[in-house]
This record gives structure tokens, sequence and C-alpha cells, in this order.
């Protein structure tokens, strides 16, 4: 832990943080002075990801759970409240990916990825900001967007629709949030090497040569950026994204043309 850690005494749920992005969050946190709810679909993930954190149980406790149902996630809340005592930071960083056809995309794929996407994060906002508007003393929140929502990439309109709602839900809630002392934003990865991606055949050797900086990101790239905007250094930072890819987006080469 930092010697001057400065989460200290903060306590922040985390979504879709059995690994990659969202678990390297949830570590810097700990090691930062918080207490985490660590939260994943697979319950089993999410409570081996929060024992490699900690393995007391004390700062850190994974639960396994589904955010596309709002009634786990007023539970979600309700639970960091019940182990800490309060809630001071949400992050909003469960997702799925639904490749498909634009037009053979089945309506059902459509409704799981808005449901969880977007419903998931809509809902984890309304029932932390409620619990941080309750207890005083402001709080933040904090998206997990995506380059997809600012470029286009092939068979990905449904998710990239989603990431860019995401966005403006973050920018609308600032003339919601702000009379609270509550700050939201987003955030939106470029490619990151993560345990999905590094399965895939050349990943890292194509979006090193495609992203000006020459590497993809890292988890704890993005988890730097995260954290900074949860801080107390970014209070008056509400309703913005912060595109990390790079450079990418600047140049956006497609990886369709290997």
């Amino acid at each position: 832990m930092s010697a001057n850690p400065i989460f200290q005494g903060q306590v922040a749920i985390v979504t879709g943080a059995g690994q990659g992005i969202g678990y390297e969050i949830c570590r810097q946190l700990v090691q930062q002075g918080a207490q985490v709810l660590l939260n994943d679909v697979d319950a089993a993930l999410a409570q081996q990801a929060a024992h490699n954190i900690d393995s007391t149980g004390r700062v850190c406790i994974g639960v396994g759970g589904n955010v596309a149902e709002v009634t786990f996630i007023q539970q979600l809340v309700q639970t960091a409240v019940d182990r800490f005592g309060r809630l001071d930071i949400a992050i909003g960083n469960a997702g799925i990916t639904l490749f498909g056809d634009f037009f053979t995309y089945p309506e059902t794929d459509f409704y799981k990825v808005l449901q969880v996407n977007l419903g998931g994060n809509f809902f984890l906002a309304q029932a932390a900001a409620k619990q941080m508007k309750q207890q005083g003393g402001g709080g933040a929140i904090l998206f997990t967007s995506s380059v997809t929502g600012h470029q286009a990439h092939k068979h990905l309109a449904v998710y990239g629709m989603t990431k860019a709602a995401l966005e403006m839900l973050a920018k609308s809630l600032v003339v919601e949030l702000s009379a609270f002392g509550i700050n939201i934003n987003a955030i939106a990865p470029g490619a990151t090497l993560t345990e999905r991606t590094t399965s895939e055949a050349d990943y890292e050797k194509i979006w090193s040569r495609l992203t000006p900086m020459g590497r993809p990101a890292t988890t704890a790239d993005i988890a730097h950026a995260a954290l900074f905007l949860v801080s107390p250094h970014a209070k008056h930072i509400t309703g913005q994204s912060l595109v990390i890819d790079g450079g990418w987006t600047s140049v956006s080469p497609s990886p369709y043309d290997e």
C-alpha cells in the first residue's frame, strides 16, 4: 500500500472485475487504501479475484451476479454498505460484446447487449447515487466506454452504439448529480492486452503496428486513468470522456485490412 493512500477510508464497487481492466482497477484501488466490492457475473471468478487481491477478505470481497438484473444491482450497493459502511465510488466496467453482421443481427443479442451495457450501468449509477446522496459528502461514478463509441468497427454496431450512449449518459447525469457533489465520467479504452485479447492470434503484433505509441494499452494504463477520475484530484472534472488508446483514434487505421 502507498505511504499516503489516496483512497483511504473510501469504499468502491467495480463491476465486471473478475479479470482484465476491472480486476486491475480493483487491485490498484486496494493498494491505494480503498475497500472494494469486486463483482463479476461468474461468482467463482469474482471470489478468486478478490482473494488474489486480499486473502483476508477485509478490504476486498468478491460478489457474483448479473448487472443486467436491477434487483441485483440494488443488492450490490446494499452489500457494500452493509460490509463497509458507505459507498464513495462506483465503476461500471461490466459489458458484453456480441459481434454480428448488421443485416442478420438477432433481436435477442441486440437486447442482451443493451441490457448489460446500458441497463447495467444506468441502474448502477442510479443506486450508487441514491446512496451517495443519502450519506452526504459526494462521490464519484465512472463508466467504461470504448473507442468503438468514437470510431466504427466491423460487426460492432450495437456494441459501439451502447458505448457512445454511456458517454452521453455521463454528460446527461451532470445535471442530476452535481448538486450532491457527485462527479461522473467515462473512460474509453482502445486496444488493451487482457486475458481475452491476448488469446487472439497476433493481437499484440497487429495493434502495436496500428497504434501510434507503438503498443496496445496494458490494463495498468487503463486503471491509472480510471483511478485519477474517481480520485479527489478530479473532483472538478465531470461529464467527460477520456480516450486511452495510444493515439489510435487520431489516425484510425483499420485492423480489418490485415
